[in-house]
């Protein structure tokens, strides 16, 4: 037999070609990783062109309001500047002030001045008052105090801000004045005492208190007028409570709470005590508001002489009371012509003029008109009182009646009555 051909040796099995990787997946490929397919690259994101459109509106749209803004600015100004603003401003200058100025009679005077609060009787108020010596007595109107006349409290309290319980020593209806005295205070700063007979028409004036309980107010005016009889009071009703005042006028602002306080002259001397003030109505009313219920000043204020004021205080420091100049006449106050009428007869039947009295003296009679006294004209009985108020005890006054037609004077030397 023919030898035959050995059988072909085996084959290595040749793996079948792969498919190439593209290029662009080298990044993502693994070389030790064989037999794992590539892994794609992540899908890019579309840019969202519609909110880049939005943005840029936006921004346009703020910057032309700014733009507009500013413009509109240079426009009316006339240019811009960012740096710091400093507004100009005068340099600390001295704070010392003439002695004869207000804020000079001011800062010397408001040591010397206190409000006073007063309560009692149901009811409570608010006024002013000064420093008479050094003792502490203080200088005030009745009005203010008569709530604590039967009991209640008085409190002072001073500029500075202290405060002191006061006791009543001695008041009077008819002037309306009162007195109070505080203890244990020191350092007090009494107010000189000023000639009120020396004062004109036209003085500049200073007036100081706590108006409606603003204490240490301040304000200032003229003298406006002399001797002008009024009358205030009379809340009671039986004339027991009316206060009579030969008073100075002064436009210098006086409201409710200003009673009782100083009116100082131009060198800072009390020349008066302010007492009351003139109605918007046309009454007259006590400087707290008491009669008349007004609201607050008009320019007509109304202050006690310091020359009357002055002479009670010294009878109430000394006696308690103060003593009332009179003529001993009873006058017909229901008399409506022109002068003050005595009475046909006085107070339950007594004599019209008062046996052995002043007037009987000098020889007035029932019926008599009273025109002028000491050549000053005189309209009704309550200015005739005023007049009279406004004297002392033992003064001479010269008075011009009219009697049966004729014009007669006669000279009264005044008595004395002891105030309430």
């Amino acid at each position: 037999p023919l030898p035959t051909a050995p059988p072909p040796a085996p084959q290595a099995a040749v793996p079948p070609p792969q498919a190439p990787v593209p290029p662009q997946a080298w990044g993502q490929y693994d070389p030790w990783g064989a037999g794992h397919a590539p892994v794609a690259p992540p899908a890019r994101k579309k840019p969202r062109r519609g909110l880049a459109l939005a943005g840029a509106l936006l921004f346009a749209l703020v910057t032309g309001v700014i733009g507009g803004g500013v413009g509109a600015y240079i426009e009316r100004n006339g240019s811009i500047d960012l740096s710091t603003v400093e507004l100009p401003q005068s340099g600390a200058g001295t704070t010392d002030r003439a002695p004869d100025s207000v804020a000079g009679i001011a800062a010397a005077a408001l040591p010397g001045v206190v409000t006073l609060h007063v309560s009692g009787g149901g009811s409570a108020g608010t006024g002013t008052g000064f420093v008479l010596d050094n003792r502490g007595h203080i200088l005030t109107n009745n009005h203010v105090v008569d709530a604590a006349a039967a009991s209640g409290d008085i409190t002072v309290t001073f500029s500075s801000g202290e405060t002191a319980s006061a006791k009543l020593i001695g008041k009077d209806t008819g002037y309306d004045l009162a007195v109070v005295r505080v203890t244990g205070v020191t350092g007090l700063k009494p107010l000189p005492l000023g000639n009120s007979d020396d004062v004109r028409v036209g003085d500049p004036v200073v007036a100081i208190g706590a108006p409606f309980d603003l204490s240490n107010t301040v304000t200032s005016g003229i003298i406006s007028a002399k001797e002008r009889p009024i009358t205030a009071g009379g809340e009671k009703g039986d004339g027991s409570d009316i206060s009579y005042v030969d008073a100075l006028q002064t436009d210098a602002p006086i409201n409710p709470g200003n009673s009782g306080g100083p009116l100082l002259d131009g060198k800072g001397r009390v020349i008066g005590i302010n007492s009351a003030i003139r109605a918007a109505g046309g009454g007259s009313g006590d400087g707290d508001g008491g009669s008349g219920g007004q609201a607050g000043s008009i320019g007509l204020g109304f202050a006690i002489p310091v020359n009357q004021g002055k002479r009670v205080a010294e009878e109430l420091i000394n006696t308690g009371k103060a003593t009332h100049p009179v003529i001993g006449v009873s006058l017909d106050m229901q008399f409506t012509g022109d002068g003050a009428r005595v009475g046909d007869k006085g107070k339950d039947g007594t004599p019209a003029v008062t046996p052995d009295g002043p007037a009987a003296k000098a020889g007035l009679r029932p019926g008599d008109v009273i025109t002028k006294v000491d050549g000053q004209r005189v309209h009704n009985g309550e200015e005739l009182i005023v007049k009279i108020r406004a004297h002392r005890p033992g003064d001479a006054l010269a008075l011009t009646l009219t009697r049966d037609g004729r014009e007669l004077t006669r000279t009264v030397t005044l008595g004395s009555a002891q105030g309430t």
